[in-house]
């Protein structure tokens, strides 16, 4: 009876000295974060992050090429990847409170001083000036007290997979953000090849009248020339155009996993863009954005490491066993029981000297739990700068598509008009050819300013940490 107490006794000191962990628990580092976006008029927990992609974005050729995107994009199989293999580490950190078991199979020769006692014992008995000796065992180790450090290279492996799954969420993010701003680039680049072919053909017309003109002997010379010049201003700009259409469809097949070729897409007129979307609160960003998850998690691992590499500094106790078969000729070596052995041991192992090693690596990861921290809030307040650039830019690009929109009209109606003042000998070239210069840049501008509001908006999705639900 004694003997059952006494083993349960020392079971369950070493039960409870292996539940104890060194290190300190993990805590969020804390960030003092606004009540509200810059830019935000009131605080509304309301937030587009929460709409899935397909809710937030309703243009079908740009849902098809996201949807090709999440799938086959480069980066988005290599972010999959990196959680395969976070994965596998995990479980293999969850099987660390397991004891590990070898078999070993050996045969060795030796060929032994004849001055020795092994060389003289060897052909005073065997007969031969060789020894044999052929083992077979399976050893187990098991360290069984180890201050919770094998918790803790669970908790760093559990954090190191999380923050994988967090980052391949912030490339999907990014990958959708880069789609979408690649198809609305794309969408400007139709509009303003549109825009270069009517300004051709205007300047076609204007060049013919001048012709007739100086034909009649009411223009000179230098009207049709400055006409002329004025039509290969618009001429230039088309292949420019087209150029910039053919490398930006390339990008964006190449953007979704394909090889590059056309896209299929439609028109920047058929766009609306959403000028009233709800942010939400800041600290909404600490659960909803992937790479401040990820910032999170990295701090997660290095607390864990540090109680890994405080754990080193204390005692270990290990316990090893064996049972195998052991014998110096081959032909007795299976004879059981004869050639049958055990072994069983432990063992206190606790540093005293290590040139300093193990306090350097604990002071090493504590100065790394530091630095992770420090990244852990950079990226949040670079995720709230982010979520309020947007804000600042949706605000004045309506502003300025506004005040571009009514330039472009006073335009269209300048123009009309200095062309019929012109047919009618009321207007020289010279107006009619300034006219048609500033409605082709202010189209061009008009163009450019819808393309920005369609991506702020994209912008604000992404900053805001939605698109990978």
């Amino acid at each position: 009876m004694n003997k059952y107490l006494y083993i349960m006794g020392v079971a369950a000191v070493m039960m409870t000295a292996a539940s104890c962990k060194v290190g300190k628990e993990y805590s969020r580092p804390s960030v003092d974060m606004p009540k509200a976006f810059r830019g935000q008029p009131t605080a509304d927990t309301n937030s587009i992050a929460a709409l899935p992609i397909h809710s937030f974005i309703r243009d079908t050729a740009l849902l098809a090429l996201i949807d090709s995107a999440l799938t086959r994009n480069f980066d988005v199989q290599i972010a999959l990847k990196n959680i395969d293999a976070a994965s596998q580490s995990l479980r293999t950190a969850r099987m660390g409170r397991l004891p590990a078991v070898d078999l070993q199979i050996q045969g060795t020769r030796n060929w032994p001083s004849k001055n020795s006692l092994n060389g003289s014992l060897s052909e005073q008995f065997i007969g031969t000036r060789y020894m044999d000796d052929y083992s077979a065992n399976v050893a187990l180790t098991w360290e069984v007290i180890a201050w919770g450090k094998i918790s803790r290279l669970k908790e760093a492996a559990l954090a190191t997979y999380l923050q994988s799954a967090e980052a391949s969420k912030a490339v999907q993010t990014r990958v959708i953000s880069d789609v979408a701003q690649a198809y609305y680039n794309l969408l400007m680049l139709d509009t303003q090849k549109d825009v270069a072919y009517k300004n051709k053909q205007l300047s076609d017309s204007t060049l013919r009248i001048v012709k007739l003109q100086y034909a009649s002997g009411m223009a000179t010379n230098l009207a049709v020339e400055q006409t002329e010049a004025q039509l290969r201003v618009s001429m230039a700009l088309i292949p420019q155009i087209e150029q910039q259409i053919t490398l930006q469809e390339n990008a964006l097949k190449v953007l979704v996993g394909e090889m590059p070729g056309s896209i299929v897409r439609n028109s920047l007129q058929s766009m609306t863009a959403d000028t009233a979307l709800s942010a939400g609160v800041p600290a909404s960003l600490l659960s909803r954005r992937p790479d401040v998850r990820a910032a999170e998690m990295a701090v997660k691992v290095a607390n864990a490491r540090a109680g890994v590499a405080q754990a080193a500094m204390y005692p270990a106790l290990n316990i090893t066993a064996g049972v195998g078969v052991n014998s110096f000729k081959i032909n007795n070596w299976l004879n059981i029981p004869g050639s049958l052995f055990e072994t069983v041991g432990g063992s206190i192992t606790q540093p005293i000297f290590r040139r300093r090693q193990l306090k350097t690596e604990w002071e090493t990861a504590k100065i790394e739990w530091e630095k992770s921290a420090i990244e852990f809030k950079r990226s949040v307040v670079g995720a709230v700068q982010e979520v309020s650039d947007a804000l600042a830019k949706m605000d004045k690009l309506q502003q300025q598509y506004t005040f571009t929109q009514q330039r472009v009209d006073r335009l269209e109606i300048a123009t009309h008009d200095a062309s019929l003042l012109f047919q009618n000998g009321m207007a020289n070239y010279l107006e009619v050819i300034t006219a048609q210069s500033n409605a082709l840049q202010s189209e061009l501008d008009l163009a450019a300013v819808k393309r920005d509001q369609l991506n702020a908006a994209v912008d604000l999705y992404r900053a805001l940490g939605g698109g990978w639900k």
